[in-house]
């Protein structure tokens, strides 16, 4: 869906979903609200609400779609590996603004939400799986550091600390996938 298309009585569920992502995307998780999205899809404030409840209802259906998305191109990564799971990550931020922040909100520890929890716990599944580490522990902290490495080379991207014009994201996911092969190395 494109910036500023209302919604034309299709799946008004579906289109929350896809204008909730262009709007992280453009703001942030801190800029996100359910009016926004209503207006990005031309409908009445209180469209939304016939299918999320409140905010928080809406990101949960965000935040599962994007572990869910985000599982399946890290599977799909080429290298299939750890390292590889970096530059998926770095450039499904920079394309969906929905990356862990968003994935593992703080507001939506308390929402009930199966959906999401099944996306998240089989993201974080997928990421130990691909961790070339002896003991589950030491997964966890390869994990993490990958985490760490690929969160923060797409969040200096988005911020514009590296020029768009001179450093494409490929560019930067590459630096990304490098860094944690780095980690895995040492």
């Amino acid at each position: 869906m494109s910036p500023k298309r209302g919604y034309h009585h299709g799946d008004l569920r579906a289109a929350l979903i896809d204008a909730s992502f262009e709007l992280l995307a453009e703001g942030g998780l801190e800029r996100f609200s359910v009016a926004a999205v209503a207006r990005r899809l031309g409908v009445s404030s209180a469209a939304p609400y016939r299918h999320f409840p409140d905010r928080a209802r809406l990101l949960s259906a965000v935040s599962g779609a994007a572990a869910r998305d985000l599982r399946a191109e890290i599977l799909a990564a080429d290298g299939g590996d750890l390292a590889a799971a970096a530059g998926a990550y770095v450039r499904f931020v920079v394309r969906t603004g929905a990356g862990f922040p968003v994935i593992f909100a703080a507001e939506l520890y308390a929402v009930p939400d199966d959906d999401r929890r099944d996306h998240t716990r089989a993201l974080m599944t997928t990421m130990l799986d691909l961790a070339p580490a002896p003991t589950q522990p030491q997964s966890v902290q390869l994990v993490e550091a990958t985490i760490a490495v690929a969160h923060g080379y797409a969040s200096l991207y988005l911020d514009g600390f590296f020029s768009r014009s001179a450093h494409p994201v490929d560019d930067i996911a590459a630096r990304a996938v490098e860094a944690a092969r780095n980690l895995t190395t040492s």
